[in-house]
């Protein structure tokens, strides 16, 4: 819940805690993703940090349009500059949470000394896709997005419908194998039941590939036969920087499509109505072509 009464504003995230404000915090330090999903509705951070998988540059795939407003990029979170962050002032950062319980990029114990309240907004299997685009959407009102803000849930509903459109008119017989790929050796393999994305895709009626037993909660980590195996019409490859592309016969079926996947999507309906439009037009397009050899 959030409000602007007599006791100032708060909002309560998904580990259970509310974090509490005098007023309605302006200076919004954010994940790299989190901060790509409110700039998306409208509310602007004033500086970005990365994951463990991050460098000291931003990645790409991950940026959003936090670049292009100008947003600056800190680096690693659990390496960020204590002095640097107490000359910028956030009054409030704003993370992401796998396990409903931690931060996933960020030290709490800077933040304490900082005395900066933190929001932890769960990306895991526990929530659907819509629920967790919708508590980015609640705390984006609660930090003053416009109401009827650029790319909203109507944009993503559109989209849905080309996915639906696009299956239908393949009939279903295209297997989609979502991956990120490890280097020469080994892939990793993931479980469409522990991304919400890909769970909402499947519901669709995409039909996802299950890389099948073995260890791993959200990938299976396997030599790149298995992918070989599975026989995918179309690939969903992980287009993150620390992630290897997927190329050669060696590694994928001749003629199977390559499209990029950000396992780490801004949780925004824009963010998502984009992957979903680009994923149904890779699938009208294997439906209007011949298979390449």
């Amino acid at each position: 819940m959030s409000g602007t009464g007599v006791r100032g504003w708060g909002f309560t995230d998904d580990r259970g805690v509310e974090a509490e404000a005098a007023a309605r915090p302006t200076r919004v330090l954010a994940y790299v993703r989190a901060g790509a999903a409110l700039l998306d509705l409208g509310v602007t951070p004033v500086a970005v940090y990365g994951s463990g998988h991050d460098g000291a540059e931003p990645d790409p795939a991950k940026d959003g349009g936090l670049a292009v407003a100008g947003v600056p990029y800190l680096g690693p979170g659990r390496a960020l500059d204590e002095e640097r962050l107490r000359e910028l002032r956030p009054e409030l950062v704003v993370d992401v949470t796998y396990d409903g319980k931690s931060p996933y990029a960020v030290d709490e114990e800077l933040l304490g000394r900082l005395g900066v309240p933190l929001v932890a907004l769960s990306v895991g299997n526990d929530l659907s896709l819509p629920a967790i685009i919708g508590r980015f959407g609640e705390l984006g009102a609660a930090l003053g997005a416009p109401e009827h803000g650029p790319g909203g849930a109507g944009v993503l509903a559109e989209a849905e419908e080309a996915v639906r459109e696009a299956v239908a008119a393949a009939g279903g017989g295209y297997g989609v194998l979502a991956l990120s790929g490890g280097g020469a050796e080994q892939v990793h393999l993931a479980r469409p039941v522990a991304w919400p994305e890909l769970a909402r895709l499947a519901g669709l009626g995409v039909r996802l590939l299950d890389p099948g037993p073995g260890p791993g909660a959200n990938w299976l980590t396997t030599g790149w036969e298995r992918a070989l195996a599975l026989a995918p019409a179309l690939v969903l490859y992980d287009s993150r920087a620390h992630a290897s592309r997927p190329e050669g016969p060696e590694r994928l079926p001749a003629g199977a499509r390559l499209l990029p996947w950000n396992p780490e999507t801004p949780p925004s309906p824009a963010a998502y109505a984009r992957f979903f439009h680009a994923l149904a037009q890779a699938l009208a397009q294997a439906l209007a072509e011949p298979p390449r050899t």
